[in-house]
């Protein structure tokens, strides 16, 4: 078990790095926001300013969406930067990357470009957190917001074609749709981008500037080589326009290399472009004027998607970088600088450059790349590091990178799952090590792969039991032990071991020390998922106290996104825990919480563990919403298989057990209630709910005999089986024994209504079997008055005939009117017809009634979504249940039917 105090401390690091509010530190995938993403690009001293492309431009301050479409070179990112920088106000400039694998990392950087340039945003637009994921809420306050605004706000997406996912298009064409006047929108691309361009023309809010117009004139191609210092007269420049056809770099890269021939007109002139080889030969004429050392360096650095002096240094193993790529810059294209002393290379010459390297050094990228991750890995550039891990083809050490940084709980947190899944795919058995083993076991016990996974855990406890003794690297041997830690806890989880997971805590809790605090604060995912696990193995093993006890310092912990799921994994298991002691009210309030912790970062299902809605689904059939009830387990059947533990697959069996016979299926629910959990204990509760469930199945078929002997072996612990046990008896005719059993009944507030109205109907019914209706009557009013403010039903309706009767006089139907029952007619005399329609058994919930009412105010489905901050699918799942409880099939129906029972 893990100290107090270890506790505490690992879990004051849980808000420093958490993405609340409006300024977040990091991105859905926990890196820093990369700066240079943000600036506008600088102009070469080169740059040669086009009035007729600048006055084109300004239109589109008048239309919504502006498109600048070209080829590589084309010039469009220099014009339009040269536009914005023009502009007596701020321009959001986005630079795309094709490393932004989601709709969740566009987001969360053009939501951080609008910080960037002043735009201030409300306080409910909030960051999306997972990479894959954002949710149309937020979408729809952000277009809501821009759309009120007086001066409208110019975006910039430059290299708008890296960015292939076609949600992307959806969201960013609804945005813009939405925000009206609010948006200008610039699309810097090589490509078509998805968006119903023809209609934005055919109403005429579309600037669009292309190739052709892109290309140089021979006026213009005169002028750019003059700031290169070069003198080519008009007719000249036109045959060199001819052949290059106007394409900016290679007007540009062509006049490099002139620079460099003794009689540059005449080079000029001769120049033969060929449209498929024109880059090739321009690169390499323009590479073999450089000197031997900037030739190098030019090819190494092609490796890298962006890069420093230092970075640059590591790779050529020398000390110049930083005057060749500040000379390289001054002089030409080639090396465009992103600011804060990073640069990149052209994409296109980039890719030349790596086929001239692997053309002249066979080999030597791998080594390349090697390189640049160990420089990374030192750097905190953790993503990127373990890219170039990859690439070089060293998973000993990309493995090491991941398990060093204390970040193997990413694996587990729906955030960068994905991704470093398929980073690891291509790791073979090669591969050795307790890294490389540590991560085999994360991804199977991912998957929910036990044995699999088991066996990589050992063989890396057994390889870090070796190194144990020696003294390099003890920081290292300390963050992989910890990270063993973290995997045994979860394997206990998942195989119903409370004692392993007791130990797996207490050996995490004498590494805490041994471990940089700052990484800690880095990963506050691992001490959460790890007192998750903890609480869950507590909670199997029916220790309520205990668990709830970890549980609570996770769900009331902070951390922002990457702690999001096992937050909601751990408000889920408590309200399991309220559940199981009869607070439905309770349970369905944490439950909610949980599915909000989830929503309000953007993380979708099947990220989370489901149970939130496993418990929602029980209290549902505790209130007789059925289909909302089968709905809800339909929904909680789609969770991560990491969260599938015995507490998941008890709880699964039970609810669904409890709805069939809910359902009047009672053998059915007989064969669900016994369908087998494996764990290595016996979970107490588990084996009481499941003895609970049959013997209500049994009393249901008219075996009461065999319902006593079911509960017979429970213990007596159990208040809920105890009641159930006591209604057994009663059924034999033992109702001494039931009373007895009754009496087990805490009377201090111990247990909820679930267990006390069900425990006070029995003694109802005892009191009226032997005759005396007045103390039954006054029982079941009692029952009443407690159940309906949860709105709790299925206790009445399983006590069987005899509550019949008792309902139907007038001294109890007054307490059972608009919810067990219909509500007397408002107006006086004989009932009209709109009154008389059949008992309303399932009530809608509290959230069904606040979709229902925006239903009525005309609401789309997405718009009913924004307005709630939840899911458009969520809305959905509502919407089928309304129509099931009206008995209706269309929205103006449902509206209707509604207003005919006066529920609107």
């Amino acid at each position: 078990m893990i100290r107090r105090a270890v506790v505490v401390s690992a879990m004051a690091g849980f808000g420093k790095n958490g993405s609340g509010g409006n300024a977040p530190s990091a991105d859905p995938q926990g890196d820093p926001f990369m700066r240079t993403r943000f600036a506008i690009p600088a102009r070469p001293a080169t740059f040669l300013r086009r009035k007729r492309l600048a006055t084109h431009l300004d239109q589109a301050l008048l239309t919504p969406l502006t498109m600048v479409n070209g080829a590589a070179g084309a010039g469009k990112t220099l014009l339009v930067a040269d536009w914005a920088s023009g502009r007596n106000r701020s321009v959001a400039w986005l630079t795309s990357d094709a490393a932004d694998q989601g709709c969740g990392m566009f987001w969360a950087y053009l939501l951080q470009t609008l910080r960037v340039s002043g735009v201030p945003l409300p306080p409910e637009v909030h960051f999306p957190a997972e990479a894959g994921h954002v949710d149309h809420a937020l979408l729809a306050r952000l277009a809501a917001d821009l759309s009120g605004r007086d001066r409208p706000v110019i975006v910039v997406l430059d290299e708008y074609d890296r960015v292939t996912d076609p949600q992307v298009a959806e969201q960013l064409g609804f945005v813009l749709r939405n925000a009206g006047a609010g948006m200008r929108l610039i699309l810097v691309t090589r490509t078509e981008p998805m968006l119903p361009l023809h209609r934005y023309r055919a109403a005429g809010d579309l600037t669009e500037i292309r190739d052709a117009e892109l290309a140089f004139t021979a006026e213009e191609a005169a002028a750019l080589l003059d700031l290169h210092g070069l003198s080519l007269p008009v007719p000249a420049a036109r045959a060199l326009v001819e052949r290059t056809r106007g394409w900016a770099a290679g007007l540009r890269l062509c006049a490099l290399a002139a620079r460099e021939r003794p009689d540059p007109e005449t080079y000029l002139k001769e120049f033969e472009a060929d449209r498929t080889t024109v880059a090739d030969f321009l690169l390499a004429e323009v590479l073999r004027r450089q000197t031997p050392q900037t030739q190098d360096l030019l090819l190494r650095v092609s490796v890298l998607d962006r890069f420093c002096p230092e970075l640059a240094n590591v790779l050529t193993e020398r000390t110049d970088a930083g005057p060749i790529l500040a000379a390289l810059h001054r002089e030409n294209a080639f090396v465009e600088d992103l600011g804060h002393a990073w640069c990149r290379l052209h994409p296109l010459f980039a890719e030349i450059l790596r086929a001239h390297l692997r053309e002249r050094s066979p080999g030597l990228e791998p080594e390349l790349h090697r390189r640049a991750a160990r420089w990374l890995r030192h750097s905190g550039a953790l993503a990127e590091s373990l890219g170039h891990g990859a690439a070089a083809g060293d998973w000993e050490l990309t493995a090491d990178t991941l398990v060093d940084d204390l970040a193997i709980g990413q694996l587990f947190t729906g955030l960068r799952c994905d991704d470093l899944a398929e980073l690891f795919s291509g790791m073979g058995s090669e591969a050795t090590g307790p890294a490389p083993d540590l991560v085999r076991a994360a991804r199977e016990l991912s998957r929910c792969d036990l044995d699999r996974g088991l066996t990589h855990l050992h063989h890396a406890e057994r390889s870090l039991a070796e190194e144990k003794g020696a003294d390099q690297d003890t920081y290292g041997l300390a963050a992989a032990r910890l990270s063993c830690a973290l995997l045994e806890a979860l394997a206990a989880r998942l195989t119903g071991s409370p004692a392993r997971a007791e130990m797996a805590a207490e050996a995490a809790g004498n590494l805490w020390e041994q471990v940089p605090a700052h990484l800690l604060d880095k990963h506050p995912e691992l001490t959460a998922l790890l007192l998750t696990h903890l609480g869950s193995t507590r909670l199997w093993a029916g220790r309520f106290d205990d668990a709830r006890a970890v549980l609570s310092t996770v769900a009331e912990g902070s951390g922002g996104a990457a702690t999001a799921l096992p937050r909601e994994d751990s408000l889920g298991r408590l309200a399991l825990i309220d559940y199981l002691n009869g607070w439905l009210g309770r349970a369905e309030r944490r439950a909610m919480e949980a599915l909000t912790e989830t929503e309000r970062f953007s993380l979708s299902q099947p990220s989370g563990s489901g149970i939130g809605r496993l418990v929602l689904a029980a209290v549902a059939v505790d209130r007789n919403e059925l289909g909302q009830a089968q709905s809800l387990l339909d929904e909680a059947a789609e969770s991560h298989p990491a969260m599938r533990d015995p507490v998941m697959e008890a709880g699964r069996a039970i609810a669904t057990a409890r709805l069939l016979l809910a359902r009047g299926h009672p053998q059915a629910a007989l064969e669900r209630a016994d369908a087998a959990v494996t764990a290595a204990v016996v979970s107490p509760w588990a084996e009481g709910q499941t003895a609970l469930v049959a013997s209500a199945a049994h009393l249901a078929e008219g075996r009461p005999e065999a319902a006593v002997k079911l509960l017979r072996g429970v213990p007596g612990d159990q208040v809920a089986c105890a009641v159930g046990a006591a209604r057994a008896h009663l059924a034999v005719g033992e109702h001494g024994a039931a009373l007895d059993l009754l009496d087990l009944v805490p009377p201090d507030g111990r247990v909820g209504p679930a267990v006390t109205v069900r425990a006070t109907l029995v003694r109802a019914q005892a009191a009226e079997a032997r005759g005396d209706s007045a103390t039954s009557r006054s029982l079941v009013a009692q029952a009443l008055r407690e159940a309906r403010p949860e709105r709790l039903r299925r206790p009445f309706l399983e006590a069987g005939p005899w509550i019949r009767p008792l309902l139907s006089t007038a001294p109890l139907r007054s307490l059972t009117e608009g919810w067990l029952t219909p509500g007397a007619p408002s107006h006086g005399g004989p009932p009209r017809p709109e009154d008389r329609f059949p008992p309303v058994v399932e009530e809608l919930s509290g959230r069904e009634h606040d979709v229902l009412e925006r239903l009525a105010q005309m609401m789309s489905t997405q718009e009913i979504a924004a307005d709630l901050y939840v899911s458009v699918n969520t809305v959905k799942t509502h919407l089928k249940s309304v129509y099931r409880k009206l008995a209706v099939n269309r929205r103006n129906d449902a509206v209707r039917r509604a207003r005919e029972l006066r529920l609107l």
